[in-house]
């Protein structure tokens, strides 16, 4: 049998957004993303914001599976797909590099895709967050004490799977029971929709808040569609957009293929070292790790 046949066949996407990635940290599913991405067959990628996580950036903790996710990537784009990396607020430093153009893959704060159906607006969503506007100490106090859950919750479900017991969701069961964090998802989605129907657009996208969603939502001045990429993190989601099924929610843990055995075989993209992509992803890295304290 042919190495084509083996492989199973990708699905080919318009569009696919992916946010919160949070490359660098312990709760980064970076094995999972890479499955997703060489299952799809993206005309365009866009990476919301938080793909790496330069607030926890740590010298010591940089996994293969994580430089894959990196190197895959660079791949995706000498071959053709377009990949729009919009900064987040962990990812901020990028922010400088804001306008940067190598070949299909380009840095920016915001994005606009004319969709049959209307513009899609496509932006991180930090700048809505009070607590990362007035109290970034706070903020950055919030991210280690996240990771941290995370990090339990790993070793929690670990036991639990040994022991023949239900995975838990430890941070989910945090959010869904403050009533503060609640209100913020809420707020959050009224505000993002308000402007982007204020701006005449149809869609508007998020990340951020970790909260996937696809919805419609109404305002005083007309209805938008608010779209939210989730993370790979907690939900390991995704959207994607095609002109004949429009958008949909992508949840890795529902995709059949995903809980078959990964195949173990390389593949032509994660075979980026020596692009110009690549060049410009390693440097990027290079200096993270030049400015983050040992």
């Amino acid at each position: 049998m042919s190495e084509a046949k083996k492989r199973p066949r990708r699905r080919k996407v318009e569009v696919v957004v992916v946010s919160d990635v949070h490359l660098g940290t312990y709760g980064c599913h970076a094995a999972e993303l890479l499955r997703y991405l060489k299952s799809v067959r993206p005309a365009v990628l866009v990476l919301n914001g938080d793909i790496v996580d330069i607030w926890q950036f740590s010298k010591s903790y940089w996994p293969a599976a994580h430089m894959r996710v990196v190197r895959y990537l660079a791949g995706l784009a000498a071959k053709g797909t377009k990949i729009h990396y919009l900064t987040g607020n962990h990812d901020e430093l990028l922010r400088k590099f804001a306008g940067t153009r190598l070949g299909n893959f380009r840095i920016d704060n915001k994005l606009v895709l004319e969709l049959p159906e209307g513009k899609a607006w496509l932006f991180h969503g930090d700048v809505f967050d009070v607590t990362m506007q007035h109290s970034r100490w706070l903020a950055r106090l919030g991210a280690h004490g996240y990771d941290l859950l995370i990090l339990i919750n790993r070793v929690v479900n670990f036991l639990l799977q040994k022991l023949g017991r239900p995975r838990v969701a430890l941070s989910k069961a945090v959010k869904n029971r403050v009533k503060g964090a609640v209100n913020l998802i809420s707020g959050f989605e009224q505000t993002a929709a308000r402007i982007a129907v204020d701006n005449g657009y149809r869609y508007v996208a998020c990340g951020h808040i970790h909260h996937p969603e696809i919805k419609t939502v109404t305002t005083p001045e007309g209805e938008v569609v608010y779209l939210n990429s989730g993370d790979w993190v907690e939900n390991l989601t995704a959207l994607e957009y095609s002109a004949a099924t429009g958008w949909q929610l992508y949840r890795y843990a529902d995709d059949p293929r995903m809980q078959q055995p990964a195949e173990t075989e390389t593949d032509a993209g994660d075979q980026a070292a020596d692009m110009p992509v690549a060049d410009l992803l390693s440097g990027l890295l290079v200096e993270f790790k030049l400015n983050t304290p040992a």
